[in-house]
């Protein structure tokens, strides 16, 4: 069974009196395991799609399976459910909260699913040491650079031991050589967690990491190629 899988998916948004086909008709399929970029002028759709993918929207038409559930059937509590248990949302602006530490920064998502309290701390010193901040723990953002807050926002996505994790242009805001760390970091979650990362980008050098491309154009996919990877 494919972990995600999407059947003629349209979007329509309306723009006071004009309607928007953001979407027009999308199916595809991604295994578990797979590393994905997803790429797209402005207005392609890609940042469409990828929001419907992390359950943030639903489509307007079409059925969009997750894990073999229908999203579309479900309701918000339900949608606010499978993203807490099954997406972790890495974003460019880091996202994170400025007067909390990092690891109380990675605690969040956990605090929806009543952990006790040494289990949260157990598991989200884990996650900082997995993304190489140990000596970073109790740090807060604005003490951080860049780089370091990006990998708090990565070990507070991995934290639920979500098989997904979704990044929206999460280099968009790095330096190159950083960029490349963030990237690397993907590459190892992927390889040895199997965690499934998709990743939005404009950028080509950002896409040759994953496996595989899909690009956006108008609302609908125009190629799907395997990297060489």
């Amino acid at each position: 069974m494919a972990l995600i899988e999407v059947n003629d998916i349209s979007k329509v948004y309306m723009m006071g009196d004009v309607e928007v086909n953001a979407l027009k008709g999308v199916s595809k399929v991604m295994e578990k395991g797979e590393f994905i970029a997803i790429m797209g002028p402005s207005g392609s759709g890609k940042s469409t799609f990828m929001n419907i993918l992390g359950c943030l929207d639903k489509p307007t038409t079409g059925q969009y399976l997750l894990d073999g559930m229908d999203v579309g059937k479900s309701s918000r509590d339900e949608l606010a459910e499978i993203r807490n248990k099954k997406i972790g949302f890495v974003f460019q602006t880091f996202n994170l909260l400025p007067r909390t530490s990092a690891t109380e920064n990675v605690e969040l998502p956990m605090l929806y699913n009543g952990l006790p309290a040494k289990e949260r701390r157990e598991k989200a010193t884990e996650a900082l040491r997995i993304v190489g901040l140990e000596g970073r723990m109790h740090h807060l953002p604005s003490q951080l650079s860049g780089g370091q807050q990006q990998r708090v926002a990565i070990a507070r996505a991995m934290v639920n031991d979500a098989p997904i994790i979704l990044a929206d242009e999460p280099t968009g805001n790095l330096d190159t050589k950083t960029s490349a760390e963030i990237m690397e970091l993907f590459i190892k979650l992927n390889s040895e967690s199997y965690i499934t990362i998709i990743v939005v980008t404009h950028e080509a050098d950002i896409a040759a990491y994953s496996r595989r491309i899909i690009r956006f154009l108008d609302g609908a996919i125009v190629s799907d190629e395997s990297t060489k990877k």
